[in-house]
């Protein structure tokens, strides 16, 4: 199959896993519009490199890194659903920035990566929706092309790069227009969401 094929599909899958509201779109809006845009992008660019992660582990057919997420994956909604309860609580109980406020350090930007990397790596269903989607495309036969599977995930890693890169952008836009008072509202209702998905992610371990 032709390289460029191979990759415009990984763009098209990486887009596709990232762009559904969840958390992580939640947790992005609220930082590009607290801290600006590039705290928002660094945040879904942690998003992104746990896709490609994800998206390498189904495109090289790593069959016992699969089965050991899936038959661990109790045990990492239990990390990712207290994650997200901690950062529910940590944005409740946070003020909000003023609009317009200066950019993010590094620290803080290695924060906000090393967060939004580590939910999107606790959530199984990740690994489970790479698995089917690589399944339905008929991409699990050609595994044993690295070549093909490495510009795959280069793909997948692109594809979700650019939602964040225009998600963190477009929020950034409407920025400055934000008074503090609607800048509080948006964060209690991000940590309304946090706090949700975290308490959600225990749902199947008690049903």
């Amino acid at each position: 199959m032709d390289q460029i094929v191979f990759f415009a599909k990984g763009a098209a899958i990486g887009l596709a896993i990232a762009a559904p509201v969840g958390p992580i779109g939640v947790l992005c809006i609220r930082r590009s519009l607290n801290a600006g845009m590039l705290t928002g992008f660094v945040s879904g660019l942690g998003a992104a490199v746990a896709d490609a992660v994800y998206g390498a582990v189904a495109g090289f057919g790593l069959t016992s890194v699969s089965m050991f997420l899936l038959d661990h994956q109790a045990a990492i909604r239990i990390l990712g659903g207290v994650a997200l309860l901690a950062i529910g609580l940590r944005i409740l109980l946070a003020k909000a920035s003023a609009a317009g406020g200066p950019p993010g350090n590094s620290g803080r930007l290695a924060g906000a990566f090393a967060s939004c990397f580590l939910l999107t790596l606790t959530n199984p269903t990740t690994i489970l929706s790479f698995l089917a989607i690589f399944a339905g495309l008929g991409l699990a036969e050609w595994v044993r092309d690295y070549t093909a599977a490495a510009v795959l995930v280069a793909g997948v890693l692109l594809g979700s790069a650019l939602w964040w890169l225009f998600l963190s952008g477009a929020v950034s836009l409407v920025r400055t227009r934000l008074s503090a008072a609607v800048l509080v509202w948006i964060n209690r209702f991000s940590a309304a969401v946090m706090l949700l998905f975290g308490l959600l992610a225990f749902a199947p371990l008690v049903t």
